[in-house]
């Protein structure tokens, strides 16, 4: 077995593990999605809305605030 057979084992490997890893975010986004923890399309127009007086995406309670302060 030489470096260069290892090196293709390696890329196929991977590869392959990548791909899973893009899968599952992908399912995670959907998922958390549907169950209404998130609304990620709302996301979609943070490069439109940039301006500093714009409106925030999600407005954060003093509640949060707290607890990373913490």
């Amino acid at each position: 077995m030489d470096i260069a057979e290892i090196q293709a084992y390696a890329y196929f490997f991977f590869t392959a593990a990548m791909a899973i890893v893009l899968y599952a975010y992908i399912y995670h986004l959907y998922s958390s999605e549907k169950k209404g923890t998130r609304d990620y399309e709302k996301y979609g127009n943070i490069a439109l809305n940039d301006d500093i007086t714009d409106k925030p995406v999600e407005e954060i309670s003093k509640d949060e605030t707290k607890k990373k302060e913490a």
